[in-house]
């Protein structure tokens, strides 16, 4: 289908957002041409990696770095789209003018891919969901794909799947938003959470909303998807009510914690006869209910109980809130409650997400850098026990600091800023809390930052890098952050 069409791949990345989609097409046959505004120095690993590629297939790729130049988008066949690049590109104007389709990596392989697609998208904890749900479903299906927004790229790994071979992907909202605007959902979708975030991409927050809303706005009648009752920004935004443009499907309403019941008494009462089953934590255990109307009092214990809290490895209510959607999801794809506490057990964590590095003279060094937004750096903080000296601040995606500096005003021992766009801001609503005299810096780099961490931390404190905001300026991205966090302590002497 692709063997000569002219294709040009919009955006191959710093860290290989296209590396992937760019290989494949190659392995098809595509004239392909790569074009990215970053420069060869700085795409200098993902272009070793797709030239490399190409000489195993005796192929060539056409390289325009540096800048883009309309011709390349209107003498294409067909335009991949990063997801980092904007729907109002002015590049796509003039692709979609001359005629030329637009995909993204994401459309092309929901349309390959033969087996069952489950969906993870959420403001956080996307990452650490889709992983536990990945495990769950390996207990009976060893051969489940997890990729997507997880650095692995699925199109790559299209050629060895099945019709039986289930797909988890982390999905976010740049993802989903194209997704949508083809008209395509997974038949199994999760959102774990919802507030606010990425508002300076979008535009606004109900543009980020309804990107979300893709996940399960296209689901036909068979279609599942699982939503936290427990978490009052889902509540307002994907609440079902009748009318809407939602096709059909069925909706889990998951709770956790003590907002659960408040969260349950604000649905509005149609979604009553939208909603057919309902996961609810009661005295330790995480029980499914199906089926069960979502409103109107607490119904009795019975049901099914999935796993135990004791079970899950991770510390805080959050993941707690993650492991029950994730068990939520897979219960409805067919996973028994032996195969979901199974993989509860054994599962302990994803990189950079609250993933203590070390233990040095009783101090614990806790590398959260995916904290990309206040609402991550927020339940970070409400993880972990007191006393605290977080490092935190970065680039501004016009977020909201105020219950993140009431949170570190009365919470943290010490707060090390880093310099960045937004850390004005942050530093502001800390202060305006009461708690201006904890903070230092801002600092220019990591190790400083780290260095004046060390110093104020004593036996028993928690070094906590949970930055709420963005990584770019200091660092190509929040991995990249994460990495040096683990080197610079690695480094630390007794």
């Amino acid at each position: 289908m692709l063997n000569n069409r002219r294709v040009v791949v919009m955006g191959l990345g710093v860290h290989g957002g296209g590396l992937g989609v760019a290989r494949w097409l190659l392995r098809q046959g595509a004239q392909l041409t790569v074009t990215d505004m970053a420069t060869e120095a700085a795409l200098a690993a993902p272009l070793a990696a797709l030239n490399e590629t190409a000489e195993s297939l005796g192929a060539t790729v056409r390289y325009r770095l540096g800048a883009h130049d309309a011709e390349d988008f209107t003498r294409a066949d067909l335009v991949i789209a990063n997801p980092a690049v904007r729907p109002d590109s002015p590049w796509l104007a003039h692709a979609s003018a001359a005629g030329v389709p637009i995909e993204t990596e994401m459309t092309l392989f929901f349309r390959a891919c033969p087996g069952p697609i489950l969906g993870v998208t959420g403001t956080k904890g996307k990452t650490t969901t889709a992983l536990m749900l990945a495990a769950m479903v390996r207990q009976r299906y060893p051969e489940t794909l997890a990729a997507g927004n997880l650095r692995v790229s699925a199109l790559e790994a299209l050629d060895s799947l099945t019709p039986e071979t289930p797909v988890v992907l982390e999905l976010s909202s740049f993802q989903l938003e194209r997704l949508g605007g083809v008209g395509l959902s997974p038949r199994y979708s999760l959102i774990t959470n919802f507030s606010a975030d990425h508002v300076n991409w979008h535009g606004s927050l109900e543009a980020y909303a309804a990107a979300k809303r893709q996940i399960y706005w296209h689901q036909s009648a068979d279609g599942v998807v699982a939503l936290n009752g427990a978490d009052d920004g889902s509540v307002e935004q994907f609440t079902l009510y009748e009318g809407a443009r939602r096709r059909g499907g069925r909706a889990i309403w998951v709770g956790a914690g003590p907002h659960w019941s408040r969260a349950r008494s604000h649905v509005p009462q149609p979604v009553a006869r939208a909603v057919d089953t309902t996961v609810e934590l009661r005295h330790g255990r995480v029980i499914w209910h199906d089926p069960l109307g979502y409103c109107g009092p607490p119904a009795p214990l019975v049901g099914e109980t999935l796993f135990h809290a004791e079970d899950l490895r991770l510390p805080g209510l959050h993941n707690l809130a993650n492991a029950m959607q994730a068990a939520a999801l897979a219960r409805a794809f067919g996973l028994e409650a032996d195969d979901i506490r199974a993989a509860l057990r054994d599962f302990t964590g994803v990189e950079h997400r609250l993933e203590l590095v070390r233990t040095l003279d009783a101090v614990r060094y806790v590398n959260d850098t995916t904290a990309t937004n206040p609402a991550a750096a927020l339940a970070a903080l409400d993880a972990l026990p007191t006393p605290i000296v977080l490092i935190a601040g970065g680039a501004d995606k016009v977020l909201d600091f105020t219950a993140l500096g009431q949170a570190v005003a009365r919470r943290v021992k010490a707060l090390i800023l880093l310099e960045g766009s937004a850390t004005p801001r942050l530093a502001a609503a800390v202060a305006a809390a009461g708690g201006g005299s904890t903070i230092y810096g801002p600092y220019s780099d990591l190790s400083s930052a780290l260095a004046v961490a060390r110093n104020l931390a004593t036996a028993g404190d928690t070094v906590l890098l949970s930055p709420g905001c963005a990584s770019f300026g200091m660092f190509r991205n929040e991995f990249h952050r994460g990495e040096e966090f683990r080197r610079l302590v690695g480094e630390l002497t007794g």
